[in-house]
């Protein structure tokens, strides 16, 4: 989920023309999710084998990454998330009760023969298993792509490629890269330009999005560590926030008492006491300079062994996939 801040970001559109080139680092999970929610048959089923292997996110892995490739030269870098936090306890556990419920009610419309409302409810009842974790990261290695695993947050560790400078930007629906201290957030990279909302089952345009964090702040008239404080006012996955508080109420609060510490005591109260330990987790998150960002040739006789031999893809689509990745790459060459 992540903090909504959305009510006061500080952010312009941009075509995907603007990022040519760019390195990015990408909040693997994220992105898997939105595949796994968005690439389904018209009842809700993410695609599959027939073998029961999910395949939803591969193919959204493969068909999307090598057009990003292609078309925009983009060299992306996969970073997965590793053990949460403790702290994230109660939110993981508030997202398996969601899924159980949207999983019911996907249930109940397929038996009813309401397909429209099946899909809508199917797009919250994803989950990644360690098994399509590694699917994921074999596809990756066989499309040349590098990836890593972070000590933690995989959002956290993203902010950090990019203020070492590594790459350009973080890329995550959510804001939390900013709190983790990127310079640059791109939300939304996509090339289709939809996003489906299930609790109003309907899709809306969406266009990339750039956020600077300093332009951000400075247009606010806070600091990064003043941000962490407003997000845990808010909430955040590490805390629920502070009941009747929003973006804009609490965006108020830490421009007139500077920090959660000079509060009035009902609201520091109302936080918890852990609120300094959340407020570390952004600021000194657990990241790593230990990796190698390679790319490579995609690795075609292995792409067609995984997906078409072992996951039941189109051979055709596979090939025509890699051709538009490694012509990709001889125009950046």
């Amino acid at each position: 989920m992540g903090v909504n801040l959305t009510p006061i970001s500080v952010k312009r559109s941009v075509a995907l023309e603007e990022l040519d080139d760019r390195r990015l680092a990408v909040d693997a999970l994220g992105e898997l999710y939105q595949f796994l929610a968005l690439i389904r048959l018209p009842d809700g089923t993410p695609l599959g084998d027939g073998q029961g292997h999910v395949t939803s996110h591969l193919a959204g892995l493969l068909y999307r990454t090598t057009r990003l490739i292609a078309e925009h030269r983009l060299r992306l870098v996969f970073v997965f998330d590793w053990k949460p936090p403790a702290l994230k306890a109660a939110e993981i556990e508030r997202r398996r009760g969601i899924r159980e419920r949207y999983s019911r009610e996907h249930a109940e419309a397929v038996a009813a023969g309401d397909l429209a409302r099946a899909y809508s409810k199917s797009t919250m009842t994803s989950r990644l298993t360690s098994e399509m974790l590694d699917d994921a990261r074999r596809l990756l290695d066989l499309l040349g792509i590098p990836w890593l695993i972070a000590p933690g947050e995989g959002e956290a560790q993203a902010a950090a490629m990019a203020a070492r400078g590594d790459v350009w930007a973080a890329v995550s629906k959510d804001y939390d890269c900013l709190l983790f201290g990127t310079p640059r957030l791109v939300r939304f990279l996509t090339l289709e330009g939809r996003e489906f909302l299930p609790s109003r089952g309907i899709s809306r345009r969406i266009t990339p999005e750039l956020i600077e964090t300093e332009v951000m702040l400075e247009r606010l008239g806070i600091s990064r560590e003043q941000l962490v404080d407003l997000a845990i006012l808010v909430g955040t996955d590490f805390s629920p926030g502070v009941r009747g508080i929003g973006p804009k109420k609490a965006l108020r609060l830490i421009q007139e008492y500077g920090t959660l510490d000079a509060l009035p005591a009902e609201v520091r109260a109302a936080l918890g006491p852990a609120y300094r330990e959340i407020r570390d987790l952004f600021l000194r998150p657990d990241v790593t300079s230990s990796y190698r960002l390679e790319w490579r040739e995609p690795d075609e006789a292995g792409l067609q062994a995984f997906l078409c031999r072992e996951r039941a893809f189109d051979p055709a689509r596979v090939e025509r996939a890699v051709e538009r990745m490694r012509n990709g790459l001889v125009r950046e060459g």
